[in-house]
């Protein structure tokens, strides 16, 4: 027994044991609880009712950060800088080494955060029963088989399986992410297998008592309860490596080897040839590894993303992670939970159908104006005088006197104080009279799951006192039924049916007169002479912004997947209701059970409404859509979230609603709790991606340009038109001017009407690649036959040449920037959208003054005054050649993309 106690998972299929077969698995006594002997010894034997958190040394975690690859090529670069003795160079790539270990520190501190922010919500104190004793002790010392009393407002400390409940109601929204309360009973539940959300007979640690009172056995504790289990899976899910920074990397290892390589071969050539001596022969090796490792890359990258997280934060989300806004923009799915994110989680009556009429209810939430909130009523679509419908009237006066729920003005916000249902009566009545209910409350009897329903009985002013009753419409019908034998209950079920079929939850509302001398409700008179005022249908309502929202996604190519608690047909109809796609196919949580990882990750993708869903589900999900190349974004607010949210590849949590558990998994927080805003995420990212892309594309043809110019050099066995301090001269100046105008480029016109890039393709295409190889040797090529004409004629000396040679190099990347900024050829009118980039090519222009007239200049790196024409006339046509060439190149890709369109088309 006691090993069982210990090692036995917390809760499985204890829903279907009887109190006699709890008591006996337990060891306990369902009257007097355990002896204090035998919980001191059950406390030593299976520890504290906490959740522990095994922390790594910060050390460690920071001097982790340093072991990847991209880190690796930095520490060389800034090596050998430094023993070319540039030391501004060499520090300012030791920073980005240093900032990047920072982001990645920071980044596992915040996961640990995750971890103490739900080990927090254990923290409480309970009353319970040991040697037949009500006793109060701390959350923390409660052992399995503790019998645990629990009221109204208490929050629940363990997992429990419960032996007696009266009224009692608990919310768990901490793990099924469900804004309701659940009923809950002592009744075993004859099913091998039911949800979580399901288990009426169960409570969990987290979760919080709303109504009622209750006895359970602790079954479960710390670690080994559902809040424990969730923990572990957050513990134990690794953090994502980005989609970008996985290209980087592979793109960082690829370039650094592909440069070694060549510089040893070009050492052995150098050293079998004997065109140069040893010392020099290094002197030229280093020069062309210098020149053509892009050192810019890092830094450009960072402060591209920086960007975009800047503007991300003017839109409303909080990016946690540099990496992570660009993450969005490959997204190829978004799956999000129903109440809060795609629904308002203001529970709002919809439809009141009387005896005569089915009526539509606008307006809906909370506020809409001074008084509340405020609605019109339709009827066929038209606006009409609801006064002139007695059950209606009455159906109006019984939704806001038989609720507690009231709606509460808090710095200029309304909000619902009470259960969700009730909330939407008492809203309904604040629509139609524009003030809060005024009630005369003689007696109330509660709602109760074993009877169904709620009465309150009130002095009316009138010649007796009324007695009103709301509950489950079947229970409703059949008392009035018992009184009114003519009673048409067939089509009133009828229209029930109609009404949960579009997801809506039905309450049906009665009432009847009684003497004036009754002030006390009698439950076997209640059903004697009700009469039914008519049925509401109540939904959450979706968010306004939602729907264009997902419009938006699908049209970019992003597929938008519900996952939530709710009944199967509830989260269809809403899903349908949001347009959520062509064709809705719902999957349930015990569906998804059944399924091994290989059948989840085969089916997966026909399914985009999961419903009945588990933090365990939640997980396997992302997990499935990920094992088949899919990038995820996922949303939540809640503390079953956590896990799922970390396991995606973008995690993102609601500001507002999300607990402190979800906000640290995350990896983006949506200040407003907006959906619109993971659209305006993804067109960044797109964006973001793009100016990566476009920084890259510039700086490898540039930078091996400059390699290719010593090693050219080196092959031909002639001076080398560039000295080792210009090379870093160059690479310096560009990384600090010219290569940030793509930070300012605006995003294309059609960056959310293509479809998610492919991240399996890495960040260079075919066509890039060309582009990299032929933009290179134009500019390279260039600048060594300008530097051999003007030299071998003896027009300059060879310091004029390589003077001269430093600017070509430079206006061809000026001229490259204009070709390489858009997709638009570069007559047209977004040539001046990004003004910032004249700018830019101002001050570098100013720089490259500095670098040729400046007497100490001259001196660090062997240039000379030049004139006019020979230092900037000659160069600036260079650049423009490389611009007339790539811009033919880029109209001939123009229309191939048409032509591939139209194929595409007509294919279609």
């Amino acid at each position: 027994m006691e090993q069982k106690i210990t090692e036995a998972p917390p809760e499985q299929g204890l829903w279907q044991d009887s109190t006699e077969e709890l008591v006996k698995e337990y060891g306990t006594n369902s009257e007097n609880g355990l002896g204090e002997q035998e919980a001191k010894k059950r406390l030593a034997q299976d520890g504290y009712n906490e959740l522990t958190v095994k922390k790594q040394s910060k050390l460690v975690k920071f001097i982790a950060q340093f072991n990847n690859s991209i880190i690796y090529i930095l520490i060389a670069a800034a090596v050998i800088t430094l023993l070319l003795r540039h030391y501004s160079d060499s520090s300012v790539i030791g920073i980005v080494i240093i900032a990047n270990a920072f982001i990645g520190f920071f980044q596992e501190i915040q996961a640990d955060n995750a971890l103490t922010k739900i080990k927090e919500l254990l923290v409480s104190q309970n009353y319970v029963v040991r040697d037949g004793q009500k006793i109060e002790v701390p959350a923390r010392e409660l052992v399995v088989g503790d019998l645990v009393n629990l009221e109204a407002g208490d929050a629940v400390p363990a997992d429990m399986r419960l032996i007696s409940a009266d009224n009692l109601r608990i919310q768990e929204s901490t793990l099924t992410g469900e804004s309701n309360s659940v009923e809950k009973t002592e009744d075993p539940i004859d099913k091998a297998s039911v949800p979580l959300a399901e288990r009426s007979n169960m409570a969990y640690a987290s979760t919080a008592v709303t109504q009622g009172s209750g006895m359970g056995i602790v079954v479960g504790t710390g670690s080994r309860t559902e809040i424990g289990s969730i923990q572990q899976s957050v513990s134990n899910v690794k953090t994502q490596v980005t989609p970008l920074m996985k290209n980087l990397n592979k793109l960082g290892v690829n370039l650094s080897v592909f440069i070694v390589v060549i510089a040893v071969l070009l050492f052995i050539l150098g050293l079998y040839t004997k065109i140069y001596s040893l010392p020099v022969l290094t002197i030229a090796i280093i020069t062309m590894v210098v020149g053509s490792i892009p050192e810019g890359l890092p830094a450009s990258t960072s402060v591209v993303l920086a960007r975009g997280v800047q503007v991300m934060t003017k839109r409303g989300a909080i990016v946690k992670t540099l990496p992570a806004v660009e993450t969005l923009g490959a997204v190829d799915i978004v799956d999000t939970d129903k109440t809060g994110t795609l629904t308002k989680n203001e529970m709002t009556v919809t439809d009141v159908i009387t005896h005569d009429h089915h009526y539509q209810v606008t307006g809906t939430g909370f506020v809409d104006n001074d008084k509340g909130v405020s609605g019109n009523v339709l009827l066929d679509s038209q606006k009409v005088d609801w006064q002139n419908d007695q059950n209606f009237i009455e159906l109006v006066k019984i939704a806001g006197t038989t609720t507690d729920a009231e709606l509460v003005q808090t710095d200029g916000e309304w909000r619902l104080t009470g259960e969700p249902t009730d909330g939407a009566l008492t809203t309904l009545f604040h629509k139609l009279m524009g003030r809060a209910p005024e009630v005369d409350e003689l007696d109330t009897l509660p709602f109760d799951s074993a009877y169904r329903y709620s009465a309150r009985l009130i002095d009316d002013d009138k010649q007796h006192n009324e007695l009103m009753v709301k509950g489950a419409p079947g229970t409703i019908f059949d008392m009035v039924k018992s009184s009114h034998p003519d009673f048409d209950s067939d089509s009133w079920y009828e229209q029930v049916n109609k009404l949960t079929d579009r997801g809506l939850r039905v309450v049906a509302l009665g009432w009847k007169d009684v003497s004036n001398s009754e002030n006390e409700i009698v439950m076997d008179d209640i059903s004697q002479g009700i009469q039914l005022s008519g049925i509401v249908g109540i939904m959450d309502p979706p968010r306004e912004e939602v729907i264009p929202a997902i419009h938006h996604l699908r049209r970019a190519g992003v597929k938008v997947n519900m996952i939530t608690g709710d009944h199967p047909d509830t989260a269809t109809a809403i899903a349908k209701k949001l347009d959520l796609d062509e064709s809705i196919h719902a999957i349930t949580g015990p569906e998804i059970d059944k399924m091994s990882d290989e059948e989840l990750s085969k089916e997966i993708g026909r399914y985009n409404v999961f419903a009945r869903t588990t933090p365990a589900n939640k997980l396997r999900i992302v997990r499935a859509q990920q094992a088949n190349s899919k990038i995820v974004a996922m949303t939540g607010d809640g503390v079953n979230d956590a896990p799922a949210l970390k396991q995606a590849n973008i995690g993102i949590s609601m500001g507002i609603k999300g607990t402190d558990v979800a906000k640290e998994s995350a990896d983006m927080v949506l200040v407003k709790d907006s959906f619109t805003t993971i659209v305006d995420a993804v067109s960044e990212g797109r964006h973001v991606f793009d100016n990566i892309q476009k920084t890259i594309r510039f700086l490898l043809p540039t930078s091996f340009a400059e390699g290719l110019v010593v090693l050219i050099s080196m092959i031909m066995g002639q001076e080398l038109p560039l000295y080792p301090t210009q090379l870093l001269w160059i690479n310096t100046v560009s990384a600090l001017t010219i290569q940030f105008a793509f930070i300012f480029e605006p995003a294309e016109e059609l960056i959310m009407v293509r479809g998610p890039r492919d991240v399996t393709k890495g960040i260079l295409g075919k066509m890039d690649v060309f582009e990299i190889v032929y933009v290179s040797v134009l500019i390279s090529s260039l600048g060594i036959f300008t530097f051999d004409k003007f030299v071998d004629a003896n027009i300059l000396n060879p310091v004029l040449g390589s003077t001269m040679a430093v600017n070509i190099i430079i206006f061809g990347k000026i001229f490259y920037l204009f070709n390489i900024r858009n997709s638009y050829p570069i007559i047209s009118k977004h040539f001046f959208e990004n003004k910032m980039a004249f700018g830019i090519i101002g001050i570098l222009l100013a720089l490259q003054a500095f670098l040729v007239y400046a007497p100490f200049m001259q001196g660090i790196f062997h240039t000379a005054t030049i004139n006019f024409y020979y230092g900037w006339v000659v160069p600036a046509i260079c650049g423009f050649v490389v611009l007339v060439v790539t811009e033919i190149i880029k109209l001939i890709r123009i229309q191939y993309r048409k032509r591939a369109g139209q194929a595409t088309k007509i294919r279609g």
